[in-house]
């Protein structure tokens, strides 16, 4: 018996090996290492499609019922999707896409652009392997037809424009911001300004997305000269205020400097100043980055903390006048400018009392503590940990810690 299977088994591995040769000897060798076409790539002829359409393309009225049972396919693999059946919504939707591009290269993007975000979506659900490379097809089509248009230097706006949206949809924002450079050198052709400038911000936001800081600052800087060019002072302050961000996202702070400088310089000739103590401050921590590579600027850091918190004070903006003061004191700190910080730390105290921001009182009467004992001033470091105890007893918050202060201090004097 088993000698008979023994036979079977070898014989079955022969047939399979022979089978194996006899079809690789009908093949070349990069031609073995392809995979099998994905389901939009497949050349299956299709009951919906005449066989002699190769000879002869469609007729207008075959088009219109051919787009009509596209229709129908599409609804079937919706009510297939709905019922949880996915697999076959998406053979059906695979089928669609195939078929459309008897009706041009626009239904065609447009049946991508539609099943891709319903791909997309159901991936982005469920984390599905089917979805994923449902995704994958589609995009892969989708690059088939840009190369196309690309070869064939295509200028049809609403094609492009198509084409981007469908990048959008399978959430490909490197490959749609692509798509949306062509339109914008289409569109600057025609002098089309507002198209200009639409497609500059959708290149701008595209870029954000995926974080691509370097074209973004590109993108946003145009549009910023454009905003001069048409003496739109709302978008120039609206496109500083976004290079500023995308400055310091991508580690540029004497780029970010520079813009926010601009947006200072605005604000103070519109005399609008309330927006300048959150601007000082920006400035002032762009600056202590640049300092690290030239200490020489670091000068710059504290006279923008400076700037901060007086116009703060002086427009009873308390809160910023606080933020601008604590990080000015750590600077000090770190500079071992021990005098000067608590100097800041008394204008700190009186900043929390106008706020009556007890726990920010706590803190400043700690820091002043914490720097007299650097000072080697314990009678007075002693006075600020007892001030510091009586706000934590209300709060009922660090008492623990201002005691052990106090205590500790208390024995070294006597």
């Amino acid at each position: 018996m088993l000698r008979r299977l023994s036979f079977v088994v070898t014989t079955i591995m022969c047939w399979h090996l022979c089978s194996f040769v006899t079809l690789a000897e009908g093949k070349k060798p990069e031609e073995m290492d392809k995979f099998p076409p994905g389901p939009l790539e497949m050349t299956t002829p299709d009951p919906l499609v005449r066989d002699t359409v190769k000879k002869q393309p469609l007729t207008a009225e075959e088009l219109q019922k051919l787009e009509i049972a596209l229709n129908e396919l599409n609804q079937e693999a919706t009510t297939k999707l709905q019922a949880g059946d996915q697999e076959t919504a998406f053979a059906i939707w695979n089928r669609e896409l195939r078929l459309r591009r008897f009706l041009g290269s626009l239904a065609e993007l447009e049946a991508l652009s539609r099943v891709g975000a319903i791909a997309q979506r159901s991936a982005g659900i469920a984390w599905q392997e089917n979805e994923r490379q449902q995704v994958k097809y589609i995009t892969d089509r989708l690059q088939v037809i840009e190369k196309q248009m690309l070869t064939q230097k295509s200028t049809d706006l609403e094609l492009w424009r198509s084409l981007a949206e469908a990048y959008q949809n399978v959430r490909i924002p490197k490959l749609a911001v692509g798509a949306y450079q062509q339109i914008l050198t289409l569109v600057k052709k025609q002098n089309n300004n507002t198209a200009e400038l639409e497609t500059l911000k959708k290149i701008g936001e595209l870029s954000l997305s995926w974080f691509d800081y370097s074209q973004a600052a590109t993108t946003y800087q145009e549009l910023l000269n454009l905003a001069i060019k048409q003496n739109d002072q709302p978008n120039e302050i609206v496109y500083l205020q976004q290079l500023a961000y995308i400055y310091e996202q991508g580690k540029q702070p004497q780029q970010a400097i520079n813009v926010l400088n601009k947006l200072a310089a605005i604000y103070t000739r519109e005399n609008n100043l309330t927006q300048l103590p959150a601007l000082k401050i920006a400035i002032a921590e762009n600056y202590q980055s640049v300092a690290r590579e030239n200490p020489n600027l670091l000068q710059e850091a504290f006279n923008n903390y400076q700037e901060a918190y007086v116009t703060a004070w002086k427009l009873e903006q308390y809160v910023s006048a606080s933020e601008a003061l604590q990080k000015l004191i750590k600077l000090y700190r770190s500079q071992n400018q021990i005098d000067e910080a608590l100097q800041a730390s008394q204008i700190l105290l009186e900043t929390e009392k106008l706020t009556t921001n007890f726990y920010g009182l706590m803190q400043a009467y700690d820091q002043i503590g914490q720097l007299y004992l650097e000072k080697k001033e314990d009678p007075q470091a002693l006075i600020a940990f007892q001030k510091g105890l009586e706000l934590a007893q209300q709060l009922k918050h660090q008492e623990t810690y201002f005691t052990q202060k106090i205590e500790t201090l208390s024995k070294g004097n006597l």
